[in-house]
């Protein structure tokens, strides 16, 4: 009988000690449980973190790229010239033109444009037919004629009332007697222009000086 309740009480210990062994279980898994929830819901929360800042840095990248398109787009429609703009191409002859042609580089593009004469080999003539790389010489700085145009007023040369008109009347010549007859490089030029057989190499240098300007 003894042995029976011990046996008995042993048992009930071992059934106490299981149950209370399980709760302990229990709790430990659910407490483990609970800190993997929070660590996941934690990354959640960084993940939704991060995909709001870079759902927002592309859409700032976005604006900028719509922006810079459209500024693109807005440059190359005001390129006129050798990839440049009236601004970027006038600032380019006036680091070159010297002397009294100095500043003169935005009439010089635009004009030359609006006539189809090529502004480079226009401000090129100016420059070699006046000497201005230098010092402008007396038809230059009495006349106003800027290309050594023959002609009356002026000795045996053209006078022209303004630097402006100066000019604006070699382009006019340039475009009527070559640009518009196809004679559009300075070799061809060359062959009514001037008498020197070597004169548009003359003016090749300078095209490539100011194209480097």
């Amino acid at each position: 009988m003894k042995a029976n309740h011990k046996t008995i009480l042993l048992f009930l210990v071992a059934i106490i000690d299981c149950i209370f062994g399980g709760v302990i279980l229990y709790s430990k898994l659910y407490e483990h449980e609970n800190e993997v929830n929070n660590v996941n819901t934690s990354k959640l929360l960084a993940l939704n973190e991060v995909f709001e800042y870079n759902e927002s840095d592309l859409l700032a990248l976005a604006e900028i790229s719509s922006e810079q398109e459209v500024a693109k787009e807005e440059e190359t429609a005001n390129i006129v010239y050798d990839n440049l703009t009236l601004e970027q191409l006038s600032a380019k002859l006036n680091r070159y033109l010297k002397n009294e042609l100095k500043g003169q580089g935005e009439l010089i593009a635009s004009y030359s444009l609006e006539k189809g004469v090529d502004p480079y080999i226009a401000t090129a003539i100016m420059m070699h037919e006046t000497g201005c790389k230098w010092n402008c010489s007396q038809i230059m700085t009495e006349c106003n004629n800027v290309g050594g145009k023959k002609g009356t007023g002026c000795g045996s040369y053209q006078y022209y009332s303004s630097l402006e008109s100066g000019i604006k009347g070699l382009i006019n010549y340039l475009s009527k007697n070559y640009f518009k007859k196809g004679l559009t490089t300075t070799k061809e030029i060359n062959k009514k222009y001037a008498t020197d057989k070597n004169w548009y190499k003359k003016i090749n240098n300078y095209v490539k000086e100011i194209k480097a300007a």
